[in-house]
């Protein structure tokens, strides 16, 4: 799925993998946050994903011209959850619009483990 924006020149077509990646990267550079989750079919198993693979812990859902994300991760132990989870929204939500012109509706954290840092 793909959102089309119109300019004086003509389409952008942005994919929402495009959309995932940027969330996911700007993830990443959040203080602790040890890293985006997958839940593997089976058993519901989370596993941490590697850098090459942010964008399978983030969901994208695309409305009109808003955009509402859905991120899967992991935090470390010891830290506020409810401050990592603002600081990813506020982080997230200012990259997507900065990069694509897309206005964020709606960020939505799931909290899939906790994990302490070695």
């Amino acid at each position: 799925m793909a959102v089309k924006l119109e300019n004086e020149y003509g389409y952008i077509y942005i994919n929402s993998e495009v959309i995932s990646s940027i969330a996911g990267a700007a993830a990443m550079e959040c203080y602790g946050l040890v890293g985006m989750a997958s839940k593997s079919a089976a058993g519901g198993i989370v596993k941490l994903l590697k850098r090459e693979n942010l964008s399978k812990g983030v969901k994208v859902h695309i409305e009109e011209n808003y955009v509402i994300i859905d991120l899967f991760v992991i935090v470390q132990f010891g830290t506020k959850i409810s401050v990592v989870a603002q600081n990813i929204i506020d982080r997230v939500k200012y990259s997507v619009e900065e990069q694509t012109g897309l206005k964020v509706k709606k960020i939505n954290i799931n909290i899939e483990g906790v994990r302490v840092q070695a």
